[in-house]
């Protein structure tokens, strides 16, 4: 007997061993988690969802509902089904509570945010979303247990290079077959010892231009050269020794095209209401500070009025809010060690970021600083009543731009979403804007105050390779990462979308499945059977760009 067939019979056996556990164990219960739950289901595996979450859909029903579609096209299987399943959320009445929809009218991101024709609708509440969840979960007889959390440091058994059981802080453990990672920070794959990287590679690494320290690269209008006037950072201007103003840093930035292990900045994406009946004013915040706003003073003075353009208007008189400007809701270099951070040194971050954001919609609304007409728009907003009930109207999750990643099989990059170099085994596409957020603020050499990090390049839909999804062989051969997938800081910059992790779920179930049938490892799953199966279920793998119409000839 060889080697190869030897180790193919010692994976036969574990999993004979593991019959009585589950087939498929999740990890995390975001958007892909529910999703990858879902197509196991439908390929007739027993599964489970476990992790810290208390609430189902990560940021799909945390706030983000003015979704980062790109090209719908590519947006096929579940992830398409989720859409459908928000468009008919919305054809009942009783939903439309605050509006009716002939007011809401088609109102979204380049094109109608309720599309008739397909039936799906890609603009939402945070509550609609969860319901659609939810209801996902019921209607497969999904086991859900929530508010569970990996024991990082030695809950993961392994046999080998196969996990074979899961231990959470509470004691419960979880054996399974197949493991998907589908958190959003890396935890279960860090802890089964897969490789992975945190921050940004160098340029060289990979060969890509946008990677690294992008210091005197300014895309979007997130940054201090979009104003008339150039901005001091000193509490008085032009005066180093009177100290820094707050939410500047002192360190420099590094030198371009570097590597760092800085990550870009989170934010809540919170929902607003202006319907009196449901608006709660905006709370003022224990530890509230005004003068961590100050710089956002400079900002007014020097003429910036667009603190509501990242207000877009979702379902009912509400928004998903983003940030925007140069001092906006992104909470910039105050998230560096969340990636690795245990879980009480995560709180306090998340607990930092939500005085920040709540403290900063106090301060719009209430301080007499603030120009009046922005000050005035601001107070006519609250947090709804109606969402995050259990949350006093904030969101449950935090906008996790990027956390871990991990170094698989393939690592995706710039090149591959830039067509520069092929993408080997599509298992799903992406096509937003390769998109960036600032990540750090600083003093420049002439003495001003700047952002850096902020990177937006226009790209045409990509495929994803499924190498990205599985651990580098000799790792672990049990186990997928659709959130935090093998790519470059910038690559995964496009790929961070809530539609593609949809994708990615659905694949990485689809795949687990085919590794139990066949008894197989997952870098060993045949490319040939998984498209197959992908494409039967609407999966999308390539895309051709349609003719464009010819113009008419002048006669």
């Amino acid at each position: 007997m060889n080697s190869r067939s030897l180790l193919l019979s010692l994976s036969v056996i574990c999993l004979q061993a593991n019959a009585a556990d589950t087939d498929v164990v999740i990890y995390g219960a975001t958007s892909a988690g529910v999703i990858a739950a879902v197509q196991a289901k439908k390929m007739g595996h027993s599964v489970v969802i476990v992790g810290p979450d208390k609430h189902l859909g990560g940021l799909s029903s945390s706030g983000l509902g003015f979704t980062d579609t790109g090209n719908k096209a590519v947006i096929g299987g579940l992830a398409r089904d989720f859409y459908h399943r928000i468009w008919k959320e919305y054809q009942k009445p009783e939903v439309w509570k605050w509006q009716k929809p002939e007011d809401y009218g088609n109102k979204g991101q380049g094109s109608p945010a309720i599309d008739k024709e397909q039936r799906t609708m890609w603009i939402f509440e945070p509550s609609v979303a969860e319901n659609v969840f939810e209801a996902y979960v019921r209607e497969y007889g999904i086991s859900v247990h929530r508010d569970e959390w990996l024991d990082r440091k030695g809950g993961v058994s392994k046999h080998g290079d196969r996990i074979r059981e899961i231990t959470m802080l509470s004691g419960k453990k979880f054996g399974g077959k197949m493991f998907i990672d589908a958190t959003y920070e890396g935890d279960l794959l860090a802890a089964a010892g897969v490789s992975y990287h945190v921050g940004r590679e160098a340029t060289s690494q990979y060969g890509e231009c946008w990677n690294g320290v992008q210091v005197g690269v300014l895309h979007h209008k997130h940054h201090f050269g979009a104003l008339k006037d150039r901005i001091s950072p000193y509490r008085i201007p032009g005066d180093p020794g009177s100290g820094v103003l707050p939410r500047i840093s002192t360190e420099s930035p590094g030198i371009y095209g570097a590597e760092d292990k800085r990550v870009q900045a989170y934010c809540y994406r919170f929902c607003v209401t202006d319907v009196a009946e449901n608006r709660i004013p905006f709370p003022k915040p224990a530890g509230y500070d005004a003068g961590q706003y100050e710089l956002l003073l400079r900002v007014f003075e020097a003429g910036w009025r667009e603190t509501f353009h990242k207000f877009d208007p979702v379902p009912n008189h509400k928004t998903d809010t983003n940030n925007h400007g140069p001092f906006s809701f992104d909470n910039i270099g105050m998230n560096y060690d969340y990636p690795e951070a245990s879980y009480e040194r995560r709180e306090e971050i998340l607990a930092e970021h939500r005085t920040y954001q709540q403290g900063l919609l106090y301060f719009l609304a209430t301080d007499p600083r603030v120009p009046a007409e922005v000050r005035e728009k601001a107070a006519s907003y609250g947090l709804p009543k109606d969402e995050f009930l259990d949350n006093g109207g904030w969101p449950h999750q935090i906008y996790v731009r990027e956390a871990r990643r991990m170094i698989g099989q393939f690592v995706m990059t710039q090149n591959e979403l830039q067509k520069y170099s092929p993408t080997p085994d599509s298992v799903g596409m992406g096509s937003y804007t390769i998109d960036s957020h600032n990540i750090a603020r600083y003093i420049t050499p002439e003495g001003f105050v700047q952002n850096e990090g902020d990177i937006g390049v226009h790209i045409t839909p990509y495929a994803i390779a499924y190498g990205s999804l599985v651990p580098k062989r000799g790792e672990v051969t049990n186990l997928f990462a659709p959130v935090c997938v093998s790519s470059s800081h910038i690559a995964y910059g496009s790929i961070r979308m809530e539609p593609v992790f949809m994708i990615l779920g659905q694949t990485a179930a689809t795949a687990a499945s085919l590794a139990i049938e066949k008894g197989l490892a997952v870098q060993d799953v045949p490319y040939p059977a998984l498209k197959e199966r992908l494409l039967t279920d609407g999966q999308v793998l390539q895309y051709t760009e349609p003719p464009k119409a010819k113009s008419p000839q002048a006669h």
